[in-house]
């Protein structure tokens, strides 16, 4: 089955509008010639068909034709420029393509052809259906959107060669016949004839894939189902629409050449690929007019600057009207429009300047934390924002740091300060140089044009206050001796008058005197001492004594300062050993350091001398002392002294002869650590050994002894009086025998009161000594009134009372010290502690 010619020269021509391209060359010899099938008529813009001018010279930019009834567009497409209707069979026309670089031309020759089909009839008396390769191929079908008619519109014919022997009847099915848009399409059922009954629009319809179908009468199927695509073709019925009615973009002040502003966009409806989408963008008008600043890519659509001379405060907003058009901008494309508004965003280019150059401000002396002037500046740029605001700056003149400057947020004024009192009598005037910039840093091509910061100069006056009293310097230093005479009077402190710059007039009190060790002359300022200096007595030992002084004028007004007494040290403390206790473990430690310390200054104090105090031949015998250091000294032990507690009396001496004696109780003990000699000294304080008890016990019979001889006495002078008057005033002291021995004690009438182992001699008896392991004991009697006993010292030697005139007795004073005493029984008590412990 073949597609015959159309019947009559209508249905040819409307047929016919398929346009078929038939290139009679391999590969690039396109460029030889190519041949359209025309119908024999068409309209002006009616395409005839498409040559690919790229692949016969895709380098060429001139493209010319040999016959004016013909253009062609840039992608090949080739239009009517005015009606043409073929006289003959076939018309041609040359193609020029041309490259003015290379001077290179090429050319196309475009064959035109009316070909006319012959119908061939079918035998009716052919009856028999044989069988045999058929043909069912139409040629490809196309309809132009938008066809004004008239309707119904033959597109072509569908025939089956089987119609040569049979009755054919056609029918077909697909959208556009029985599926939306229905009954767009129908077909003859008796010739195949295939019509369209009204405009389709390719956008809403590109093309009808359709059935065909060959039956007979019977309903026997002549032929497979044949695909019939009808294509619709493309016609520039679209306008190009931007994305956006409006866009909106923001482009820095100043910025450079070529920054890009924003990119805008169109879309058409119209075929994709074709001239009929090929978009060109362009700038239809700007507002403001001049100066022209923006240029768009006629392509992209991406719009720059053209020129560097955007500014904000001249200009801060521009309006484009941009124009879209298809045809690739050919003056027969449809154009769109859209409106650009560019926002021109403020940047730093206007440096701030001040109103005046020159400032004055006033100010009274000793104010602070008050303003004195508000300096306005202008700057140009967007208010209220980095590049507006304002940072001030004192370049010179502030470097005592009386002023600050600060920035207003509000008003963008500076305010300047004062934070620091000001003295009119050191400076009367003060000069400042003030800067200012923004807080934005300026735009490069501003700041190579600054070559310095914008200044002005503020002259602040300083007023005159009367303000009294000044205590400068705040500390004054006097000196003087400690242990001065009580009324000494030196030169105290001395305020003066800041407007007269004198004393005179002022009046003083002391407000503090941390030991009241001074009184203050109210009209000189002068010290007198009410109390012996003690420089020792200073705390902290830093040798000053600090006195608040209050200096008052005579309208009331007052200052305070301090007057710093610098007390001299003089050499009236003697050094003083630290130690009172020792305790030397025998023979483990064959001696013991002793140190010293003098609160007087260094010049009055060490070296040391250390040195026994007038010791006995025993204490010279046992003890040694040797120089150590400065301060200290070592006492040490002769190796068979015995072990007990010494009374060693020690002087220490400083470089200026100042000294003291001390005695020391030095614990000569049988121990590994002294630690244990301390644990056995505090037992024995709290245990009582045969040695305490038999103390104890001799002194309760002493106690009876003489409570005895009271009342003997008492009945003697009742009976004559065979006693003395008053012996009864006379008191036992000491009362400790260890061992028996030769003590005999007697009364003032000759009376023996105690008489051990039978060594009385004379009237009055002898009072003997009993030595024991270098011990010694004695029995004292003392009488009130002036009779005296005076003592014999010595080991085993005899005393005895001299007289007993008139009832008046002076014997000699027969008794030991109590250290020499505790020396003998400490240890002895230590001993029965231990014993009892152990017992």
């Amino acid at each position: 089955m073949a597609a015959p010619e159309p019947r009559g020269s209508v249905r040819g021509a409307l047929c016919s509008l398929l346009l078929t391209l038939v290139v009679f060359s391999f590969a690039c010899e396109s460029c030889k010639m190519v041949i359209f099938n025309i119908p024999s008529k068409l309209e002006a813009n009616k395409m005839v068909g498409k040559v690919d001018l790229k692949e016969c010279l895709g380098s060429a930019d001139l493209v010319r034709l040999s016959d004016s009834d013909f253009r062609v567009l840039d992608d090949g497409s080739v239009y009517t420029a005015s009606a043409v209707e073929l006289s003959d069979e076939k018309r041609s026309f040359t193609i020029w393509l041309s490259d003015t670089k290379r001077q290179t031309q090429k050319e196309i020759t475009v064959l035109l052809e009316h070909q006319k089909k012959v119908l061939r009839k079918r035998h009716l008396k052919e009856t028999v259906l044989r069988r045999s390769k058929r043909r069912w191929a139409p040629i490809p079908c196309s309809m132009q959107e938008n066809s004004l008619g008239p309707f119904p519109l033959l597109l072509q014919q569908v025939q089956s060669d089987a119609a040569q022997n049979y009755t054919i009847f056609y029918s077909i099915s697909g959208r556009g016949v029985d599926q939306e848009p229905v009954n767009l399409f129908f077909i003859d059922r008796d010739t195949g004839n295939l019509y369209c009954t009204r405009p389709v629009d390719r956008e809403e319809y590109d093309v009808f894939d359709l059935i065909a179908y060959a039956s007979t009468a019977d309903g026997y199927s002549a032929d497979l189902p044949l695909p019939l695509p009808i294509r619709v073709e493309d016609e520039n019925d679209n306008y190009p629409i931007f994305t956006e009615a409006i866009y909106n973009f923001e482009v820095p002040e100043s910025s450079r050449i070529g920054t890009t502003v924003g990119v805008v966009c169109a879309t058409d409806r119209d075929e994709p690929d074709t001239m009929h989408t090929r978009l060109k963008y362009s700038i239809l008008e700007q507002r403001p007019r001049s100066p022209g600043l923006f240029s768009v890519h006629p392509s992209t659509g991406v719009i720059t600057t053209v020129s560097p001379y955007l500014d904000r405060e001249v200009v801060d907003k521009y309006s484009l009207i941009m124009k879209v058009q298809d045809m690739d901008g050919q003056f027969f494309g449809l154009i769109g429009t859209s409106t650009c508004i560019i926002t021109v965003k403020d940047s730093n280019d206007n440096v701030p300047t001040f109103k005046q150059s020159a400032y004055e401000a006033s100010v009274e002396e000793n104010t602070v934390n008050v303003e004195i002037l508000r300096i306005s500046i202008e700057d140009k740029d967007l208010m209220n924002t980095a590049n507006w605001r304002a940072n001030f700056t004192i370049l010179k003149g502030n470097e005592n740091g009386h002023f600050k400057i600060s920035t207003d947020k509000e008003t963008n004024e500076g305010v300047l300060c004062v934070v620091k009192p000001l003295n009119y009598e050191e400076n009367r005037q003060v000069i400042l140089e003030i800067g200012v910039s923004n807080e934005a840093p300026f735009t490069r091509d501003v700041a190579l044009r600054m070559a310095t910061v914008n200044k002005a100069l503020v002259t602040v006056r300083v007023r005159d206050q009367d303000e009294g009293p000044e205590c400068s310097p705040a500390a004054q230093y006097v000196r003087i001796k400690e242990n001065s005479a009580v009324g000494t009077k030196i030169n105290g402190y001395k305020a003066y008058d800041t407007e007269t710059r004198s004393s005179n007039g002022l009046r003083y009190k002391k407000l503090h005197d941390p030991k009241e060790w001074i009184t203050i002359d109210e009209l000189s300022g002068s010290i007198i001492t009410s109390k012996t200096l003690d420089r020792e007595a200073v705390t902290p030992r830093n040798d000053l004594y600090n006195v608040t002084v209050l200096a008052i004028d005579q309208g009331g007004r007052s200052c305070t300062g301090t007057l710093v007494v610098n007390i001299e040290d003089v050499n009236d403390n003697p050094p003083a050993i630290l130690q009172n206790y020792l305790v030397i473990c025998k023979p483990k430690m064959g001696y013991i350091d002793i140190s010293a310390v003098d609160p007087d200054e260094r010049i009055h104090g060490a070296p040391f001398y250390f040195s026994l105090a007038n010791p006995s031949p025993e204490t010279s015998r046992i003890w040694t002392l040797t120089k150590v250091n400065d301060t200290a000294a070592r006492l040490s032990y002769w190796k068979n002294a015995a072990f007990q507690e010494y009374n060693v009396p020690i002087t220490v001496k400083d470089r200026a002869g100042q000294s003291a004696t001390k005695t020391l109780r030095v614990n000569l003990c049988d121990c590994d650590y002294p630690s244990q000699c301390l644990a056995a000294s505090r037992s024995a304080d709290v245990t009582l050994g045969k040695w305490a008890v038999l103390a104890i016990l001799l002194g309760v019979a002493l106690l009876f002894s003489v409570l005895l001889t009271l009342v003997c006495g008492v009945v003697g002078a009742r009976k004559k009086k065979c006693f003395p008057e008053d012996l009864a005033q006379q008191n036992l002291i000491i009362s400790n025998t260890e061992a028996p021995g030769d003590d005999k004690v007697c009364s003032g009438n000759g009376f023996m009161t105690q008489t051990v182992n039978n060594s009385s001699q004379g009237f009055c008896g002898t009072l003997g000594s009993g030595v024991k392991n270098g011990g010694q004991e004695t029995i004292e009697l003392m009488k009130g009134g002036h009779q005296t006993l005076e003592s014999c010292g010595g080991a085993g030697h005899h005393h005895t009372l001299d007289s007993c005139r008139g009832g008046h007795v002076d014997t000699d004073n027969c008794r030991y010290t109590y250290s020499e005493w505790h020396s003998f029984t400490q240890p002895r008590l230590g001993e029965d502690s231990v014993r009892g412990h152990t017992g």
